[in-house]
């Protein structure tokens, strides 16, 4: 039985990729290590809370010694990092927790990692030779596309908030202990994401939550930004192959080709909502939808070329934006039943 170490795991994508993999993989278990900021909820774990190959550790990936305590009595076979502030908004009012997190975080835990399966570099720890790391990150580090073109493993770095910057940070640490000292590393950088158990403060969520509620539903200035969109699940599905057969130092780009504009996710929601949940006065959720004032910095368009984990590890999104938003809209109505 192999024990991974899987940071941030009652977030969303998190939360989403553990019952997937235990469920999976009856050879693992996983030890969650969650600090439970806003954005940790062990709700979004309760099924497998009673699971015998499941921990959950309280802390933060930046306690150096708590990490190395752990590495000691758990002897990890492998690190899937979630664990990340991710809100846009929040990085340009508060940047410092986005480098405490994303930089200082991600430093100490491939460091330790490094400590426990790296002798000298390119000198493995017996055993631990193929010991993997994988990294959870972002298409936002590339920066913003024109109207054509899509983001590849090759796509130049140009990160337009703190956020994207602190991500784009860790991605140059996690890249650097490969070339350094041949920790076997992988990263993944993934478009936007949705799905069940996402926090209230992303797009989606907002959208369905500020329709239920008769409020108005905040839209970024002219609503034409333009994001790729992933589901969920089958971003976890491409993080597990990522991490069990993706070639060491390398990236992959992880993306549904689902480009839709901000304005059309909007309107489709309110049509599903009009559908399944109508509003008593019979009128429809478009009568809500508010432009507000633009984010700074905000980045017009991102869409991923997911060729490569696509050919060279046999992945791709069982979902379209159509089918996912669906199931999506269905688990948060779910909720209120």
């Amino acid at each position: 039985m192999k024990t991974i170490l899987v940071t941030g795991g009652a977030g969303f994508i998190g939360s989403n990729f553990i019952p997937y993999f235990l469920e999976t993989h009856d050879d693992y278990q996983v030890v969650n290590l969650d600090a439970l900021t806003y954005a940790g909820n062990l709700n979004n774990l309760k099924e497998v809370e009673a699971n015998p190959r499941y921990t959950f550790v309280k802390g933060d990936i930046c306690d150096r010694a708590l990490v190395e305590e752990l590495f000691k009595k758990h002897d990890f076979f492998g690190v899937i990092h979630f664990a990340a502030e991710s809100h846009v908004d929040n990085s340009i009012s508060g940047p410092e927790a986005f480098i405490r997190t994303n930089i200082n975080g991600t430093f100490t835990l491939l460091d330790v990692a490094r400590k426990n399966w790296i002798k000298a570099p390119f000198e493995s720890v017996n055993g631990k030779e193929r010991n993997p790391f994988l990294h959870v990150s972002t298409d936002e580090v590339y920066g913003t596309l024109g109207e054509t073109g899509l983001f590849t493993e090759s796509t130049p770095y140009a990160p337009n908030s703190p956020y994207s910057a602190s991500k784009a940070g860790s991605d140059l640490l996690v890249r650097s202990y490969f070339h350094t000292y041949g920790l076997n590393v992988v990263t993944t950088n993934c478009s936007n994401n949705y799905g069940p158990k996402q926090h209230q403060e992303k797009l989606i969520p907002t959208i369905i939550r500020k329709a239920l509620a008769g409020e108005p539903i905040p839209i970024y200035g002219d609503g034409k930004n333009i994001r790729d969109w992933l589901f969920v699940l089958d971003h976890a599905k491409g993080i597990d192959l990522a991490f069990h057969t993706g070639k060491s130092g390398e990236t992959y780009n992880i993306g549904g080709r689902n480009e839709r504009v901000n304005n059309q996710i909007a309107n489709t929601i309110c049509e599903l909502l009009d559908s399944k949940k109508p509003r008593t006065d019979q009128k429809s959720y478009k009568e809500q939808l508010t432009f507000v004032k633009d984010r700074a910095g905000h980045d017009r368009r991102y869409a991923i070329d997911a060729t490569r984990i696509e050919n060279e590890l046999g992945w791709k999104a069982e979902e379209n934006f159509e089918s996912g938003i669906k199931k999506t809209i269905d688990w948060y109505l779910g909720l209120l039943s």
